[in-house]
């Protein structure tokens, strides 16, 4: 099976964030920092990733990022922080 990620993006910390799902998120990313996703992320440069995690399928990944996206700010905010907590741009390390 394909992997599939759920991750988050930041504009900056405590900033605008997006949550996404994606089957490549090295690809994924660099289209969002590069400007080529256009829309929400686009439009308030949200580009650093600042979260990310595993699924074994996209059933799976679809199912936690609809959860994730109906969750307060603040669960958003201490998922980020409890495995980021400087809020550094992941992607920087996937590269």
């Amino acid at each position: 099976m394909k992997k599939s990620y759920v991750y988050i993006l930041a504009s900056k910390k405590n900033g605008t964030l997006y949550v996404g799902v994606t089957s490549d998120l090295v690809n994924r990313v660099r289209k969002h920092k590069q400007g080529i996703v256009l829309g929400f992320t686009h439009k308030y440069r949200v580009n650093k990733l600042v979260y990310f995690e595993t699924h074994n399928n996209i059933k799976n990944a679809i199912t936690r990022e609809k959860r994730i996206k109906k969750w307060k700010r603040s669960w958003k905010i201490r998922l980020i922080e409890d495995g980021n907590s400087l809020w550094e741009d992941l992607y920087l390390k996937l590269v």
